[in-house]
């Protein structure tokens, strides 16, 4: 350990300055967060002036993201919508042709997920997270005038280059702007865009079928064409209103931009995160063993969402069929709210990850029986609020559990971009062939959830025997008078002695 600099207890708290339960190392002078703007100390704000202040960055970040993701969402599984109304027949999509068509949706999107996290803080939030919803909306209107097969699967790898940065980018976006456990609400609140997405689609591509036949072009196109429309002028709107990091918001005074700052920076520890890139944060990521057995809790919950939306078959005519689709969302929007609530005022994560894959397993147990087709409406309801539900504390859990901006980036890219090769498993096991049971596609999310069942617990039963040796070993370490330097603690990341895992 070094000599020099300041010191701190393995407990986390600081010889000179802020008490033990603040864990903080007090500011002197100005404070620099992620560039070098500088900051006055940060003041000391009671209660309610925190909560007025965290309503005000949620009224200006939540809304346009929640959007933003709406829009993709809708536009990555419209084509399930756009599939019953002649996309498969005047394209001529015979055996597994719309399961390739698919599936080439998701090889570039999982590829692409993680540079392009790093482009995000290299070009910034409020130019690069705009400019790709710009490029995938013009993709999606054009898709509108495809002509056959190879033009259809063409647009589809364009689409997923293009949308492969919004998800990670913005969980990752979001996890520079608050603490670790007030998260999940606000990717629940950000996820919620896919489940109202999901209600809003059916919505849509029913009135959008009314269109069918206008200028030569069936109601599949003019899905495509409008969706993305909207999806264009979501992305200029965002020019406008998105902001980069808490230190450069021009929409907070200069004093909650330093409290923001301040909150966050020293959340995950005593002594705030490393933010400048190092080698050894990659290769730190790759060796570390909580992401990828996050990939495989992430693969449990992902591979049901893509395949619930991309398939509901429930064997009445297309414009019903789009209706029906409304109900299970809705109910899944109100369930994803109240569990994120839940997970953050309590702190924890796992409880509502094995309850979501609980709906699954009971859902698609239901749907893959021999049962009456509205006791298959009722599972579908259990496997949409599972999935979409346990969703964002998955992404949550795993976010909460990395230390250092760099590190969190890759990490959660990692886990989101490998993990959404679930999205192509689910593209390719609900064939035309095993309608109406579809046995096998069943019977594969179901082994998903099977490895969720398996992988969660694992993951729970390392954090907390890592919790209770790193409890010991600061008791017997402060009882020594073992101390690091803010350097020390800053190079450990979620391997300090005062870093604790959430649960």
């Amino acid at each position: 350990m070094s000599e020099k600099g300041s010191e701190t207890r393995v407990d986390g708290s600081v010889e000179k300055g802020s008490s033990i339960e603040e864990k903080v190392v007090p500011v002197e002078g100005t404070l620099a967060y992620g560039g070098d703007d500088q900051l006055p100390p940060p003041p000391t704000l009671t209660a309610e002036q925190e909560r007025k202040l965290w309503l005000k960055i949620d009224m200006r970040l939540m809304p346009i993201l929640t959007l933003m993701y709406l829009c993709s969402f809708l536009d990555r599984g419209n084509i399930g919508n756009a599939k019953l109304q002649g996309l498969t027949t005047q394209l001529d999509l015979t055996g597994n042709k719309y399961n390739i068509a698919l599936t080439m949706y998701f090889i570039p999107y999982c590829l692409c997920e993680c540079p392009a996290n790093l482009v995000l803080k290299k070009f910034r939030p409020s130019k690069w997270l705009p400019f790709i919803t710009l490029v995938w909306g013009l993709v999606m209107t054009l898709m509108g005038l495809v002509k056959n097969y190879p033009q259809l699967v063409g647009a589809r790898i364009c689409l997923g280059v293009a949308e492969a940065g919004l998800f990670p980018g913005v969980v990752y976006y979001l996890s520079l702007w608050y603490p670790r456990h007030m998260l999940q609400f606000r990717v629940g609140l950000f996820f919620g865009g896919a489940t109202v997405a999901g209600a809003f689609s059916g919505l849509l591509a029913f009135g959008i079928s009314f269109m069918s036949g206008r200028a030569g072009l069936l109601g599949w196109s003019w899905i495509f064409i409008i969706e993305g429309m909207l999806t264009f002028v979501v992305g200029i709107l965002s020019f406008f209103v998105l902001v980069d990091f808490p230190h450069t918001a021009q929409f907070l005074t200069p004093e909650e931009r330093a409290w923001v700052v301040h909150r966050k920076k020293f959340d995950n520890s005593s002594v705030g995160e490393e933010e400048h890139f190092e080698m050894r944060h990659l290769w730190e990521t790759l060796l570390d063993w909580q992401v990828w057995i996050h990939v495989l809790v992430y693969m449990s919950v992902i591979t049901p969402v893509f395949g619930i939306s991309l398939f509901l078959p429930f064997g009445f005519n297309p414009a019903i069929s789009q209706l029906l689709t409304v109900p299970p969302y809705v109910f899944a929007t109100i369930v994803l709210v109240v569990w994120a609530v839940w997970s953050d005022r309590i702190k924890k994560r796992y409880p509502f990850v094995l309850a979501g894959l609980t709906f699954c397993l009971v859902g698609f147990a239901i749907n893959i029986a021999d049962v009456s087709i509205g006791a298959k409406y009722f599972g579908t309801f259990l496997v949409v609020a599972g999935s979409y539900a346990a969703f964002p504390g998955v992404v949550a859990w795993l976010g909460n559990n990395l230390a250092g901006h760099y590190k969190r980036g890759v990490g959660m890219a990692l886990q989101i971009g490998i993990g959404n090769f679930g999205g192509a498993i689910a593209s390719n096991i609900y064939r035309t062939q095993d309608a109406p049971r579809y046995i096998v596609g069943h019977g594969i999310e179901l082994m998903f959830v099977g490895i969720g069942f398996v992988a969660a617990p694992v993951a729970v039963l390392a954090y907390k025997r890592i919790n209770a040796k790193r409890d010991a070993s600061v008791k017997g370490a402060n009882e020594d008078g073992v101390k690091y330097t803010a350097e020390e603690l800053r190079r450990m990341g979620d391997r300090a002695p005062d870093f604790r895992y959430t649960l």
